[in-house]
């Protein structure tokens, strides 16, 4: 560990500053959809205020991987801290001045900030590891992905409780200190030259070239579609309207269900190595998929016939699978990604990732307003049998499975 002390610090420095960008991001995504939704807004018109979120999203990770590469990747997450205070700052307005057009505008710097603040975290750690670990690669991978999806459901917990106890204009401003807090530490601590390349990168290198990065950044895409189909309009508003749940229950269960999804993502490394020994993360992430597909039927099936008792134990077990396949996705990814430029081919596959939500979003809120969350289950469904399909047409020759020596 001496050699990599100053590379273990880097990334505990990177951990914080995510960490702290994804509480926020995950507050400000409930109260959104609560506050607006309370406000009187329909199902569809809560699903249009994040449109510009998600459609930011995909343009930020195509291009951000070419600039973090370009200008060094401290500066693309120092970057995306500084939009997050102000999409948050712009929020902070009298509620007339809230306009859907207002509010999508404030969502769309949130959705550039996020991206690249992620696509920053995830390109670096392939910098920090050495080449031949793959095995301790997995595991950094694994910790910074589910810890964050961890903090990201106590973010839906902390927006739904602010929301209860403070109010909204509250809520954002208590939102925006600890944003402005976190950013001034990050300028001070990230090293400079993270990741940025001796040469300038053309403009035409953010497309991947790599067969197996394009595969798995389309199963990428319909995966967190199936998820957000459901997940991101229409789950919570079910909760709130069929189910009568108060928003801190509704914050708290969606809090709970992310944050074990997250544990569950940080401790794929352990548990693919006792029930696949010795076979590759594309096995894995095809065996995965598979059972999400049979679990997803099962549970649009029950709801069907209005067998609504199910619907919770059904999202605990879709949160267990999802992780795991998300997991070994993460890793993939920055296994598959060049040497140089590999913030081009991460931020390319996050690309998809951000398509896969837009599509997910904007389905969630018109097929719940027109049909209800049944039909949202169906066409999850379908969308995972897309990902089995692509997920089947990954490289099939042995990757490097997970490294069983110590984790330290």
């Amino acid at each position: 560990m001496k050699p990599l002390a100053e590379n273990v610090r880097q990334y505990l420095n990177i951990t914080i500053n995510y960490w702290a960008f994804t509480l926020s991001d995950g507050a400000l995504r409930m109260l959104v959809v609560l506050y607006f939704y309370q406000l009187g807004y329909s199902p569809l018109a809560v699903a249009s205020l994040f449109l510009f979120y998600e459609i930011f999203g995909v343009v930020t990770n195509l291009i951000g991987g070419w600039l973090g590469a370009r200008i060094g990747l401290n500066r693309t997450m120092n970057a995306g801290l500084f939009l997050q205070i102000v999409a948050l700052s712009m929020l902070l307005v009298p509620v007339d001045w809230l306009s859907v057009v207002w509010v999508m505008i404030a969502q769309a710097l949130s959705g550039i900030a996020k991206d690249l603040n992620k696509m920053s975290a995830k390109t670096a750690i392939k910098t920090l590891v050495p080449k031949q670990q793959t095995g301790r690669l997995f595991r950094w991978v694994a910790l910074l992905t589910g810890s964050k999806n961890a903090l990201k459901g106590l973010g839906f917990f902390l927006g739904g409780a602010l929301l209860s106890g403070v109010g909204f204009w509250f809520a954002i401003l208590t939102l925006t200190l600890m944003i402005g807090c976190i950013w001034m530490l990050s300028l001070f601590t990230l090293r400079h030259d993270l990741a940025k390349l001796n040469r300038k990168p053309k403009f035409s290198e953010i497309f991947s070239t790599s067969s197996a990065i394009n595969r798995l950044a389309a199963a990428r895409c319909f995966l967190f579609a199936a998820r957000d189909v459901w997940f991101v309009i229409a789950l919570p508003l079910f909760l709130a309207t069929s189910l009568q749940w108060d928003h801190w229950q509704v914050g708290s269960f969606l809090a709970a269900w992310i944050i074990g999804y997250g544990a569950v993502q940080a401790l794929a490394p352990i548990i693919a190595k006792q029930l696949f020994p010795s076979a590759s993360e594309v096995t894995q992430a095809f065996v995965w998929v598979l059972c999400l597909a049979f679990l997803m039927l099962l549970l649009a099936l029950m709801m069907q016939f209005n067998y609504t008792a199910a619907l919770i134990p059904g999202l605990i077990l879709f949160a267990i699978i999802f992780a795991l396949n998300s997991s070994v996705h993460s890793y993939l990814v920055v296994h598959f990604a060049r040497d140089e430029g590999a913030s081009m081919d991460v931020g390319f596959y996050y690309m998809s990732n951000a398509m896969g939500r837009l599509m997910g979003t904007v389905l969630s809120g018109s097929l719940y307003q027109s049909f209800g969350l049944t039909v949202c289950l169906w066409a999850s469904l379908f969308m995972i049998v897309i990902t089995l399909i692509i997920t089947g047409l990954l490289p099939k020759q042995p990757l490097i499975v997970v490294n069983k020596s110590s984790p330290h």
